[in-house]
């Protein structure tokens, strides 16, 4: 009810607000599972007189990320969050949300709720359920189940954990992926896609980016810095073609819908040989003879197969002859620059989907490195501690199990993943409009041993950090009215002695483009909003390790 006020009151500039409370006799959805059953049913009705939303847009706001207007963001602040979590909330209550509305008009957000709770469980099913049926989703409505192999497993088989919530499109890669040598197993939420995979340790994922409960991303997440599945090859499948956020975040591959039967079946055979294939295949191009076998020795296992090369005309006769599944790359090259060989590469089709992971010495401009991040999956700068980063990138992209390592190995993963040793006594800048999103990430960091200052406006932002040469890291949110994050980063990038200060952009759509503006605007990294505590932290150490 806050949240539904406080949107009444911020896009209601002229009118008036109203709040009713009522005994419902009809209007919510014919069929709850709750308000079906219960005796009395209320309803809350939130009424403005604001700017309304279009009958087009009424169908998304509820969404996360989604807003009625892109401009919104820019005019009156937020996120987008704030109604997909009131019905999250409703849903819980055992209730559902309602809108009314008209473009000029105003809205009317109605609450139905059972005046008397009643959890889901105690509530006789309107219909039979079948033997694995689903988490409930929001509004209180059921999943359609989707029958899997979990009871029939067999361990020296390979097996797919698909997640998926379109029960439809989930059917259709069960099946193909039998056809294709797997076992099933489905889950359509992205609680239960982590759970299955700590439970299930499936040999590879297939993950749909938009789930009832999360985003694909903070699922991705979760499982790449978690070590015990961090390991595990993840196939990404969305409507939306950005490749990268996937990719840098250590996703196996990529497919797109709507996909052919003859596309999923090619991703699916090919996420099947990488599992059967015991070894990984790494290319190390480094000219300077003594680095190449330290790097060598670093990578080293029984699980890898190295091959190097001094010169970019050497790479490029390998990787013609040598299908690899990851790459280090210097910048410095005898023959060619590294940026000339990253071009040549990616010409390739079969290289799109390859990690290559830029290890220089060299100090690069600000062009320089939005140039490499949007070849590269990765860049890591040289440094004292910068051997650790490196072997745990291509850890990530090989996906090497880190019960395999050996024991130094393993002693290096677990420090990057585990050991918050770094982000103590660190000042942290946190730029946000909004005192609920500061006041939360505050706390996570703070709970970290990290010194929090804060800023609410763009301007106040960049007064801060001329001040305060102590600032280690700066998180940005992007939405905020008036000086947005983008212009925000790049009044920051304008001083010449902010040039390398870490800022990591926080972003509440998670849309195509996003991350190239982020990067365009001058920010180092890229999140997107609900931040996951274990993905904000990994990207803070990896930071703040340079």
């Amino acid at each position: 009810m806050k949240n539904l006020l406080s949107n009444a009151f911020k896009f209601t500039e002229i009118g008036s607000v109203r709040l009713a409370a009522r005994i419902a006799y009809d209007g919510w959805s014919a069929g709850h599972t709750v308000l079906g059953k219960a005796p009395i049913v209320m309803a809350l009705d939130v009424t403005d007189t604001g700017i309304g939303i279009s009958p087009d847009k009424q169908k998304i706001v509820f969404e996360a990320f989604q807003q009625a207007d892109a401009g919104t963001s820019r005019k009156y602040g937020g996120t987008g969050l704030g109604l997909a979590i009131s019905r999250e909330l409703a849903g819980l209550l055992g209730g559902e949300l309602k809108l009314q509305s008209a473009v000029g008009k105003g809205s009317t957000f109605t609450l139905y709720l059972p005046l008397h709770y009643v959890s889901t469980s105690e509530v006789e099913p309107l219909a039979p359920r079948a033997q694995h049926a689903r988490s409930e989703e929001r509004t209180g409505a059921a999943l359609e189940s989707v029958a899997d192999d979990r009871d029939v497993l067999v361990r020296e088989r390979p097996t797919l954990l698909i997640v998926e919530d379109d029960t439809r499109y989930a059917a259709v890669l069960r099946d193909l992926a039998r056809a294709n040598g797997f076992q099933a197993i489905v889950a359509q939420h992205g609680a239960d896609a982590l759970r299955f995979a700590q439970q299930y340790v499936p040999s590879a994922i297939s993950l749909d980016v938009f789930l009832p409960d999360m985003l694909g991303w903070a699922v991705l997440a979760r499982l790449k810095h978690d070590v015990s599945t961090r390991h595990i090859p993840v196939q990404i499948v969305t409507t939306d073609e950005e490749r990268h956020i996937g990719l840098e975040r250590g996703a196996f591959g990529f497919l797109t819908k709507p996909a052919t039967t003859e596309s999923i079946a090619e991703a699916l055979e090919r996420i099947r040989l990488f599992t059967l294939r015991p070894n990984k295949r790494l290319l190390v191009v480094e000219d300077d003879a003594r680095e190449r076998t330290s790097i060598e020795e670093l990578i080293r296992g029984e699980d890898v197969e190295i091959d190097s090369a001094a010169t970019g005309a050497e790479a490029l006769q390998k990787i013609a002859t040598t299908p690899y599944d990851c790459i280090v790359l210097d910048l410095r090259l005898p023959d060619m620059s590294g940026f000339d060989l990253l071009e040549r590469i990616h010409v390739e089709r079969s290289m799109i989907d390859v990690p290559i992971i830029v290890f220089t010495g060299r100090e690069l401009s600000t062009d320089e490195d939005r140039r490499l991040r949007r070849a590269a999956k990765s860049v890591i700068v040289k440094g004292v501690e910068s051997p650790e980063r490196l072997f745990d990138e291509t850890a990530l992209f090989l996906h090497r199990d880190v019960a395999h390592l050996s024991p130094a190995q393993q002693k290096i993963v677990r420090r990057l993943h585990e050991s918050n040793d770094m982000l103590r006594a660190k000042r942290v800048l946190v730029v946000d409009d909004d005192i609920r999103n500061i006041f939360a990430m505050s706390s996570i960091l703070e709970r970290h041993g990290m010194h929090v200052i804060t800023a609410s406006t763009g301007q106040e932002a960049v007064d801060k950090i001329a001040a305060d040469r102590e600032i280690a890291l700066v998180m940005m949110d992007i939405m905020m009215p008036g000086m947005d994050g983008y212009d925000t980063i790049r009044a920051v990038r304008a001083r010449p002695e902010s040039h390398s200060l870490p800022i990591v952009a926080l972003t509440a759509k998670a849309m195509k483009g996003d991350r190239e503006k982020c990067l365009e605007a001058g920010a180092s990294d890229y999140l997107a909003k609900p931040v996951v505590t274990d993905q904000l932290l990994g990207v803070l150490r990896q930071w703040l390790h340079r």
